[in-house]
């Protein structure tokens, strides 16, 4: 079995970009009609917060993960998903909705995500927390 990456991380925080264009969170928007990542990882974590890993949601909103759909037997999804782990993934820092849509992502101790706007009082408890690791999405340009 090859070595199979993560992108889960637990007990962390991480804070909105620095050049995030955005002051409050903002639900991302499908474009032409389409979802984009940001759409889907947004419903997905919005709907069930505390339910997915950073690699459910990186996975699933992945192109690999979207072209299973949900028919796929669980054998021929656990085969592409250890495909797609076999090579290192961008983690939740590259997501747009810390670049971009103003959310910022906690991972509990178990590794379950959820996300929080960046002017709400839940943010700013997070971001304060010194128990947790506190992270920032990557910028979206070169400083």
């Amino acid at each position: 079995m090859p070595k199979l990456y993560t992108t889960n991380c637990v007990n962390t925080f991480i804070r909105v970009a620095e050049d995030c264009p955005v002051h409050t969170g903002e639900e991302p928007q499908p474009r032409g009609g389409n979802p984009t990542v940001a759409t889907l990882q947004y419903q997905m974590i919005a709907a069930a917060p505390y339910k997915y890993t950073s690699d459910d949601v990186v996975f699933a909103t992945s192109a690999a993960g979207r072209a299973l759909g949900a028919k796929a037997a669980k054998q021929e999804r656990t085969r592409a998903r250890e495909m797609f782990f076999s090579r290192g993934q961008a983690c939740m820092r590259a997501s747009p909705l810390g670049k971009r849509f103003g959310w910022g992502v906690h991972a509990d101790a178990e590794g379950r995500i959820a996300i929080y706007a960046v002017d709400s009082k839940r943010y700013q408890a997070l971001a304060a927390d010194a128990k947790l690791t506190q992270v920032r999405a990557m910028r979206s340009k070169r400083g």
